[in-house]
């Protein structure tokens, strides 16, 4: 066991009074979810326990309520969050009901869904969270039966006394737990202990979302809502002109069309979530979606120059000319690496690319609002509630504290709905309106709104000597609002002549995170020319990577290096061993890929066929590095998603533009991965080190580009440079 200070203060856990017998309620400042109750439990709910906001409940009959305050977004972390205080609470899990708690600032922190870190920055306050509420159920029992508080033991929900056989549940003594002082300091569990974090455990609303039941924000409905859309400019660099609304207003249903602005008010700086490429749009209101659709198009808006217009082959001529330039501080530099080249026996070079992307959420943006002059009601599908809440209390002149945000499922995410932009829109056509409202972006808004996946560029050069050693390595990146390099990730620490540098265009077509940022990019560009690096050395793409990390962890170059080598090529060796690497294989084409990002360790083998000339995943082999699974069956779903999806938007998406104008806004345009493209196979290995848990979200899409990039130039004999790798038709058929 490991002992540790629970941390809280007294404020911290508010607990039952003497008057709230029958059952336990405990609140902590940071703590995550449970399971819905099945039909059998619904039966045999609690007679008495007591609903105080952000709280641990246990109920007379010893059902337990974990209030989820982490966003949920797909990735399971309303299912692996309870288990967390489950296992330290010791209870039956089937005794453990969810709910999905809204903003409370002063209860919980980092009430986000972002960066793979749900997990890793809830696991010690999950643990102490049921472990201290173990305790107190503890302490109470031994005061009951009169006995030393280290003479009994828990199972299940249960109290157990060896020497006298007695036993009672949680729900029996947990109204007397609450009159106990929280402990100072408590133990918890030994992993080779834990009996529910590790085991595979069904997502909680799964049966929910199969029987469609309401938990999206597109499902919200009010007494009295009017539905809302809005007409932004067609092409960015575009600003209103006016606004003929009369025949829109004539349609049946309509309620109105205004003219407003989500602009901060004057003196109020816009936060990092606060990105949208227009402040002033078109409402149109009314009493169905369907009737606002149509209104909609009658809606005769004239549009006028507010900054100059971009197109795609503009945009990715002035990366260009960023990456041919020297910068004037690098982001790293270790040695000379100027002079080895010059002096080299041998360089290689090559630029790589990628297009801007859409997040392509399978639920388009929409939110909530009831806005009164004294109070916002704002109930949607947000990943960073606090942020929008601060937006919304600057634009609408409200003190925080009465302006409440409840949460729902979101179909989607991928960092989306980090930009809080529709929330805000939400709550300013309400205001507008005096009425409730759901906004509601069509496909085509969502897709053409902007927040993009960044446009890149990036140049790499290695250096080899005379005996095929790597002796410099030099990166230059440029890309929208900001380069994608990053300095002191691998290969920096493992060559002692290394340089890294940053670019950045600004823009005004929006951009934002897109799962996994940078890295999603970057992985596809490192790992595809370290390979051809490898090549050029005569030496086995596995074995060179294995040969920089044995210099990073023996005699590392620099002290700033952001990651684990020895962790790096355990994932390395892992998958080659898993996948028989080096073995003869007849017709498959095999390329390997290694990343670090999020915390975690990610290596993959993807096998390629061709099939009528094309090529097919057949299988991709993945090491994963992440510390200890929380959830193991949650764990592949998230890798396995990782992988597709990674796979689909390298092989065929891509959102361009002509004088400003996406030329893709539905799916019959901007081209995602089909169910027959998907691997036919993936086989996942986790590392079981025991290490605190790290990021899973994100990490397995990033190497997967580079490792099917690899295994396209294995098969055709060409090198990919361009995303997506579709477009070269000459290449892959």
């Amino acid at each position: 066991m490991t002992l540790v200070k629970t941390s809280y203060n007294r404020r911290s856990f508010l607990k039952a009074s003497a008057a709230t017998s029958g059952g336990m309620v405990l609140g902590f400042s940071w703590l995550a979810s449970c399971t819905p109750p099945t039909a059998e439990q619904l039966l045999t709910m609690p007679s008495e326990w007591f609903d105080i906001n952000a709280f641990l409940k246990i109920g007379d009959n010893g059902v337990v309520t974990i209030f989820s305050p982490n966003p949920e977004i797909g990735q399971n972390v309303k299912t692996s969050m309870p288990m967390i205080v489950a296992e330290e609470l010791d209870v039956d899990w089937e005794k453990v009901v969810v709910e999905q708690a809204g903003l409370n600032t002063s209860k919980y922190t980092r009430q986000l869904a972002g960066g793979s870190q749900s997990i890793r920055q809830g696991w010690q306050s999950l643990r102490m969270a049921g472990a201290t509420a173990r305790r107190m159920l503890l302490e109470a029992a031994a005061q009951e039966w009169a006995v030393p508080v280290g003479e009994l033991s828990t199972s299940a929900g249960e109290i157990m006394h060896e020497g006298s056989g007695k036993k009672m549940g949680y729900g029996e003594i947990a109204s007397k737990a609450a009159m106990v002082s929280v402990p100072e300091e408590v133990e918890l569990k030994d992993p080779k202990d834990f009996t529910i974090i590790g085991t595979s455990r069904k997502n909680v609303d799964g049966k929910k979302i199969a029987m469609g039941e309401p938990l999206f924000g597109l499902d919200v409905t009010r007494d009295g809502m009017l539905i809302a859309m809005i007409e932004h400019p067609p092409a960015f660099g575009m600003k209103i002109k006016s606004v003929d609304d009369a025949s829109a207003k004539s349609m049946p249903g309509i309620k109105d069309v205004i003219r407003f602005s989500t602009a901060p008010p004057e003196g109020v700086d816009r936060q990092w979530s606060d990105v949208n490429a227009w402040d002033e749009l078109v409402a149109i209101v009314g009493e169905s979606t369907w009737q606002v659709m149509k209104a909609k198009k009658a809606l005769k808006v004239q549009w006028e120059a507010a900054s100059p217009a971009e197109s795609s082959a503009d945009h990715e001529s002035t990366l260009a000319e960023l990456i041919s330039k020297t910068a004037d501080e690098p982001s790293r530099k270790d040695g000379d690496p100027e002079a080895v080249f010059r002096s080299a026996a041998k360089v290689i070079e090559r630029t790589y690319n990628a297009p801007f992307l859409a997040h392509n959420t399978l639920e388009p943006m929409n939110f909530f609002a009831h806005v009164t002059p004294d109070h916002a009601e704002l109930l949607g599908p947000i990943q960073t509630p606090e942020f929008l809440s601060k937006s919304v209390s600057a634009i609408l002149d409200m003190p925080e504290e009465n302006i409440s945000i409840m949460l729902t499922r979101m179909g989607g995410g991928f960092g989306r709905r980090l930009y809080g932009h529709f929330g805000v829109e939400a709550a300013v056509i309400s205001q507008k309106m005096n009425a409730p409202i759901k906004l509601v972006y069509s496909r085509e808004d969502d897709m053409t709104q902007g927040t993009y996946r960044p446009a890149y560029k990036v140049h790499y050069k290695a250096a080899l000597d005379d005996n095929n050693n790597l002796i410099a390595f030099a990166v230059k990146g440029a890309g929208t609002h900001g380069g994608p390099v990053f300095a002191n990730r691998f290969p920096a620490g493992t060559v002692d002549n290394y340089i890294a540098e940053n670019h950045r265009k600004d823009s005004n077509i929006s951009t934002g995170a897109w799962r996994a940022p940078r890295s999603n990019f970057m992985a596809f560009a490192e790992q595809s020319f370290l390979d051809e690096v490898a090549e050029a050395a005569g030496k086995d793409p596995i074995d060179f990577r294995l040969e920089l990390f044995d210099r990073a962890i023996k005699n590392p170059v620099g002290t700033d290096n952001d990651y684990d080598a020895e962790r790096y090529a355990g994932v390395l060796r892992l998958v080659k061993e898993k996948s028989n690497w080096g073995a003869d294989m007849p017709g498959v084409h095999r390329g390997v890929s290694a990343y670090f990002c999020h915390n975690s360790y990610v290596a993959q083998v993807v096998d390629v066929v061709m099939q009528n000339n094309r090529p097919k995943v057949q299988k991709v082999w993945c090491a994963v590095d992440c510390g200890i699974v929380v959830n193991p069956v949650a764990a592949l779903n998230q890798i396995e998603g990782g992988i597709v999806d990674g796979i689909g938007h390298a092989m065929y998406s891509a959102l361009t533009f002509t004088d400003g104008q996406p030329q893709q806004n539905n799916f019959n345009t901007y081209r995602l991965i089909r169910h027959g493209e998907a691997p036919m196979e993936i086989e996942t290995f986790f590392v079981d080190n025991g290490i605190d848990p790290t990021g899973l979200g994100e990490p397995s899409l990033p190497p997967v580009q580079g490792a099917l990039a690899n295994a396209l130039y294995k098969a055709t004999g060409e090198r990919l440079e361009s995303q997506p790798f579709e477009k070269d038709q000459a290449l892959l058929g």
